[in-house]
C-alpha cells in the first residue's frame, strides 16, 4: 500500500480516505491501484483531456455540443461549480500544466515579459510540467493544438522547442486562428494555409488524434491533450456549420447592457448603453463562436467512436473543459474576457471513465489547478507537494463521497489577473498613452493596467461569494453574495459589515501567498481574530 497523503482528501489521502463519524473512524482503502492502475484488469487508465479556449457556460457555452452533453455528461459526471483561477489564455493554461497558482508559477499575461513560454519559464516551471510524471509511469504521450501563447516564437525557442515529456508534439504557434498558421512537429516547422479540408485547424487536431489512437493498444497507457482554438476570436466556423444558429441570440438578461456604476474603474467607465455597433458585433461574434464549437463536438463523438472500436474507452478517462469563460455584452463590456464576473471565470468541465456513475453532478468547487494532480493521480503517483492544487479523483467515483458529514478540503480559491496596458492604441488614438488595451469593438477598451486584482472566489453550503481588491489607486473593492445576487449587479463592499471585510482581507492576504497544501484549505482553518 502506498503512502497516504493530505493532498487530495481531508486529512484523507490518495491512497487512502478516512471516514470520520462521531462513533468512531472507518478507514476505506483506496489505494493508487484501485483509482488508476487497476481501472480494467490491473492496468493504468487511459486519459483524454479536450481544452477548449474562452469557452463559457453562464451564457450557453455548453449548448451547442450535444454530442459532447451526451457522450461526457449523460455518461460521466459534470462538475457545476468549475473555475479558473485565472480568465486569461497563457496564465491560465500555465496554471493547468503546472498545478500552481499564478504566484507560484509566475506566468502573469500573454506576453514573454510576463513570462508565457519565456525561457525562464521553460527552465524553471515547464520542466515539472504534469505530462514529465507521467512518462515515468510509461505513458505514450500527445499534444496537439494551442499550447501558450507565446510558443514557437523566435523568443520562446523557436518551433525546435519541445516541452519535455512529450512523445507526438503538434504545437501552434502563437495564439489561436483556424487558418493560415504554422505548427511545430516534433520540433520541425509545418506551414497551413486557407484550404478546408487540409488546414482547418479543429478538424486537423482530430485527424492527428485518430492517427495516434489507431496505433493504440491495450499494452501501454496513453495520454492525448487536444487543445483547439475554438472558441476564440477569430471565430472562423467550418463551412458547413454557416447556416447553424441563424436565429439565436446573446443571453439579454442578467448583467448584459447593464451599467456598472459600482465596479471597479475599467468597468464603471465602459461606454453604456451598448452601441450598436458593439451590439452587432457581438452578436455576430456569439453566433460564430457556437458554430465553431460544432467541430469540437464531431472531434469528442470520433475520439469516443474510435476509442469503442479499439475496446479502449472502458479504460479510459475523457475530460473536456476551458481555459477561462467569456462575455458577451455583460456590464457593458463588449466582447472579451479578463474580469472577474462569474461570466469570465466559470468554465465547464466534464468527465467520463471507469468506476464514474454516469449523469453524475457535483458541486463541489473545482479549479484548472486540480487537474495536474488529477492526471498524476489517476496514473498511479501521489501528486507533489510543490502543486496548490487537490486532485479531483474522489470527485469522480460516486461511493467515496456518500457519507453526509465528509467535507471537500477546499471551499475557497483565489482568483487572480495583472492588467496590460499599450501606449498606442491602433484605431483608438484618444487612448494613445491611457494605459489600456483590447479596445474593440467600437473602442470600448477590455483591459487596463489598473484592471489588476485578487479575489477569493468561496463555495460551500452556507456561502456563495467573491471577495476582491484591486490594485489601483482607489484599493477600490468588491464583494458579491452569488445566493442573493447571481448576476453580480450589486457590489456590497463598501456596505457589509466591516469585520466580514477585514475578514475577507486577512485570507486574500494568506492566499496570495500560499504554496502547495497550504492552498488547499477550507476558509474555516484560517483563524482571523479581531484586534
Amino acid at each position: 500500500m502506498e503512502a497516504a497523503s493530505f493532498r487530495t482528501y481531508f486529512v484523507c489521502g490518495l491512497g487512502a480516505l478516512f471516514f470520520c463519524f462521531i462513533g468512531g473512524i472507518i478507514l476505506l482503502n483506496l489505494s493508487h491501484s484501485d483509482v488508476g492502475a487497476d481501472a480494467v484488469r490491473g492496468r493504468r487508465p487511459n486519459i483524454v483531456y479536450i481544452l477548449t479556449d474562452d469557452q463559457d457556460v453562464t451564457q450557453g457555452g455548453m449548448t451547442p455540443m450535444v454530442k459532447a452533453r451526451k457522450l461526457l455528461g449523460d455518461n460521466g459526471v459534470t462538475f457545476q461549480n468549475m473555475f479558473v483561477n485565472t480568465p486569461l489564455c497563457c496564465p491560465s493554461r500555465a496554471s493547468i500544466l503546472t498545478g500552481k497558482y499564478i504566484h507560484n508559477h509566475g506566468t502573469r499575461n500573454n506576453s514573454i515579459s510576463g513570462n508565457c513560454s519565456s525561457p525562464v519559464w521553460q527552465q524553471s516551471q515547464e520542466v515539472n510540467g504534469f505530462v514529465t510524471y507521467l512518462k515515468k509511469q510509461n505513458y505514450k504521450t500527445f499534444f496537439a493544438g494551442k499550447y501558450l501563447n507565446q510558443y514557437g516564437k523566435k523568443s520562446a525557442g523557436g518551433v525546435q522547442h519541445v516541452p519535455p515529456g512529450w512523445d507526438w508534439w503538434t504545437g501552434l504557434v502563437g495564439n489561436s486562428v483556424y487558418y493560415n498558421y504554422r505548427l511545430s512537429v516534433n520540433g520541425t516547422k509545418e506551414k497551413h494555409g486557407g484550404v478546408y479540408e487540409e488546414d482547418y485547424l479543429t478538424d486537423l487536431i482530430g485527424k492527428q488524434a485518430k492517427d495516434f489512437l489507431h496505433l493504440q493498444n491495450e499494452a501501454s497507457p496513453f495520454f492525448m491533450m487536444l487543445s483547439t482554438p475554438a472558441c476564440h476570436g477569430p471565430f472562423t466556423h467550418a463551412p458547413h456549420y454557416s447556416n447553424e444558429f441563424e436565429n439565436i441570440k446573446p443571453p439579454r438578461g442578467g448583467s448584459y447592457n447593464v451599467h456598472g456604476k459600482d465596479k471597479h474603474w475599467l468597468v464603471r467607465n465602459a461606454p453604456h448603453p451598448l452601441s450598436k455597433e458593439s451590439i452587432s458585433f457581438l452578436e455576430t461574434a456569439f453566433v460564430n463562436r457556437w458554430r465553431t464549437l460544432l467541430s469540437v463536438d464531431d472531434m469528442v463523438e470520433n475520439v469516443v467512436n474510435i476509442l469503442t472500436e479499439k475496446n479502449l474507452i472502458d479504460n479510459t478517462y475523457i475530460f473536456l473543459t476551458s481555459d477561462n469563460g467569456f462575455h458577451s455584452g455583460q456590464f457593458s463590456l463588449p466582447n472579451d474576457k479578463r474580469q472577474l464576473y462569474e461570466f469570465d471565470i466559470r468554465v465547464p468541465l466534464l468527465v467520463r471513465g471507469p468506476n464514474i456513475s454516469p449523469n453524475t453532478i457535483k458541486k463541489q468547487p473545482a479549479l484548472n489547478i486540480d487537474l495536474a494532480p488529477t492526471f498524476i493521480e489517476l496514473a498511479g503517483l501521489l501528486p507533489p507537494s510543490q502543486m496548490d492544487g487537490v486532485s479531483l479523483v474522489p470527485l469522480l467515483f460516486q461511493d467515496a463521497f456518500h457519507a453526509e458529514n465528509m467535507k471537500w478540503p477546499r471551499d475557497t480559491m483565489l482568483i487572480e489577473h495583472f492588467g496590460e496596458f499599450q501606449d498606442q492604441v491602433a484605431g483608438c488614438p484618444q487612448f494613445n498613452h491611457q494605459q489600456v488595451t483590447n479596445c474593440h469593438p467600437d473602442c470600448v477598451c477590455e483591459d487596463s493596467r489598473n484592471n489588476t486584482y485578487a479575489c477569493i472566489r468561496t463555495v460551500n453550503e452556507s456561502e456563495n461569494t467573491i471577495f476582491c481588491e484591486m490594485k489601483d489607486s482607489e484599493a477600490f473593492m468588491e464583494y458579491y453574495d452569488l445566493t442573493a445576487d447571481p448576476y453580480q449587479l450589486k457590489n456590497i463592499a463598501y456596505s457589509a459589515e466591516p469585520s466580514i471585510i477585514r475578514q475577507k482581507q486577512y485570507l486574500l492576504q494568506k492566499m496570495t501567498r500560499c504554496s502547495g497544501q497550504s492552498c488547499v484549505r477550507p476558509s474555516g482553518l484560517y483563524e482571523y481574530t479581531e484586534r
